[in-house]
């Protein structure tokens, strides 16, 4: 099993970049990781907030394949702390399947179509955090949570 993250748009923050990347080599040694990221719809000025989900979310479906096991990133999905994380992350290893994929919506969220066929929602925190930093925290908490699948420190640090 391999994991997938799609994001809606650019991070365009060097920092964060960076970040996302450090923990992205963190990871291969791992498991499979997949940055999927898919453009800003384009004249999102003269299209309403529904149009624009309803795009993202043919783009966010094209890039699922059947076995997939799909999760949003969601202010109103479950939340964890990060021991639990892990263990939702062996759950769904568990489960098999193709890919585990974690969504980063847009800024309007997502699309009835997509929520229908999520396996769920999750939440980082009850804090609101850009989407661009969600990224970085997401790609962090994976880390986390193989170290302590793995039984390695870093969680303690």
């Amino acid at each position: 099993m391999k994991i997938k993250v799609i994001c809606i748009g650019k991070t365009g923050k060097k920092f964060l970049e960076e970040g996302e990347q450090e923990y992205l080599s963190r990871l291969k040694y791992y498991i499979a990781v997949e940055r999927i990221e898919i453009p800003d719809i384009k004249n999102q000025k003269n299209l309403s907030e529904e149009q624009i989900k309803k795009q993202e979310g043919e783009l966010i479906l094209s890039k699922i394949t059947a076995g997939d096991q799909l999760f949003l990133l969601d202010e109103h999905g479950k939340t964890f702390t990060s021991e639990k994380f892990a263990i939702f992350l062996q759950q769904r290893f568990n489960q098999g399947g193709k890919s585990l994929v974690l969504v980063i919506g847009g800024a309007y969220g997502f699309s009835k179509e997509i929520y229908e066929v999520a396996n769920g929602k999750i939440s980082l925190s009850e804090l609101t955090f850009s989407h661009q930093m969600v990224r970085m925290i997401l790609f962090e908490q994976l880390y986390r949570g193989m170290t302590i699948l793995k039984g390695e420190p870093y969680h303690h640090r």
